[in-house]
């Protein structure tokens, strides 16, 4: 029987966007492991919307 993997999928989304109330919303779906991460995970990405590198914090 196969064992459980410790990776999960997260979903990141821009926390800049929000405080700006520009329209849409930057996400990105990525995998961390549950084991190694228990944290909420920050990553900087492109948001397409701002035309800029801004931060993306775990969403649940």
């Amino acid at each position: 029987m196969a064992k459980k993997g410790n990776r999960i999928q997260v979903i990141l989304e821009c926390t800049e966007q929000k405080a700006t109330g520009v329209p849409g919303m930057s996400r990105y779906i990525t995998t961390k492991n549950r084991k190694n991460t228990t944290a909420r995970i920050e990553l900087k990405k492109y948001n397409p919307f701002l035309k800029k590198v801004t931060v993306h914090k775990e969403i649940k």
